[in-house]
């Protein structure tokens, strides 16, 4: 019977303690809201004294962090920065180029960002199977780009999936159940966001996450062609077609990696695989690409 009553006050207490954590994130995001920092703050120390331990509280923590460091400004720069850029032109009336944009940019104050990545590994550490929270940052290191940094958290939670058996969580400790490959392609838009950059530098970091990647799946197609795209970019066309090819072998219909491959024949001079793979694009590909692709085609055979 004693043993009974103190299985029932120890499930109570574990749901009252559930039910606490749940009331503060819920007062959290209201305060949030309302953009009252003052009571964020203080709510998060109640929060913390109450339950240390409660994933939710870090996750509070870096985002009340990450909003206080963001700061807008307007600033001025060569290239526009989003659609609504204001073009300053030359007082000469022949000049038609604009001489300078003008618009709306972030920054983040780097000590309050710090706090907030301190709280984010923090939960991290007690939660590591959390693919929030390791998402979480790994985006805000890409905002502030501290591409290095960057680059080894992804490389680091690739590795972790493996140890974990892709046994993800996400908010309130759910399971993550959209599997390893909906996990890939989260980890493939942060490669387009190196690759959209345009800056050669991080051709190397984009190629150490796919190789991350391909050491434990090997047929992952996304992360073969990240490489053939570095070894493209670096004018190594046999290298990209070697792997653009085993990526064409797992999966004959896939447009996008016909097209890169008829783009490598193309660089290399080789007109006639170039038409070939262009036309298998065309076969298989959306509306964009088989647009493209008959252009190209048109090009190579003019």
């Amino acid at each position: 019977m004693k043993r009974q009553i103190l299985f029932l006050l120890f499930g109570l207490f574990l749901f009252l303690n559930q039910v606490s954590g749940q009331n503060f994130k819920d007062k959290f995001n209201d305060l949030v809201s309302k953009k009252d920092t003052l009571a964020q703050f203080s709510l998060l120390e109640k929060w913390e004294k109450s339950d240390s331990n409660d994933p939710e509280l870090y996750v509070a923590y870096f985002n009340f962090y990450v909003n206080k460091s963001r700061k807008e400004v307007i600033a001025m720069g060569k290239k526009p920065k989003g659609e609504d850029a204001l073009k300053i032109m030359d007082q000469d009336s022949t000049k038609k180029e604009p001489v300078a944009f003008m618009y709306g940019d972030t920054y983040y104050n780097q000590d309050l960002l710090n706090k907030g990545f301190y709280y984010i590994d923090k939960g991290i550490k007690i939660n590591p199977t959390r693919l929030d929270m390791r998402f979480g940052k790994i985006y805000m290191l890409g905002k502030i780009e501290d591409y290095e940094t960057f680059t080894t958290e992804i490389i680091n939670t690739i590795n972790y999936s493996v140890v974990i058996n892709n046994q993800w969580t996400w908010a309130d400790n759910k399971p993550y159940e959209r599997g390893y490959k909906y996990f890939l392609g989260g980890i493939q838009s942060y490669v387009l966001q190196l690759y959209n950059t345009e800056n050669d530098a991080l051709l190397v970091n984009m190629k150490r996450i796919a190789e991350a990647a391909l050491k434990h799946y090997p047929n992952h197609i996304e992360s073969l062609t990240n490489v053939s795209i570095v070894h493209l970019l670096r004018k190594d066309y046999d290298k990209a077609l070697d792997i653009l090819l085993k990526a064409q072998m797992l999966d004959p219909k896939d447009a996008i990696v016909s097209s890169d491959i008829a783009q490598a024949y193309k660089l290399k001079g080789d007109s006639k695989n170039a038409i070939k793979y262009y036309e298998m694009a065309i076969e298989n590909g959306d509306d964009q690409t088989k647009d493209y692709a008959k252009k190209q085609i048109e090009m190579l055979k003019n």
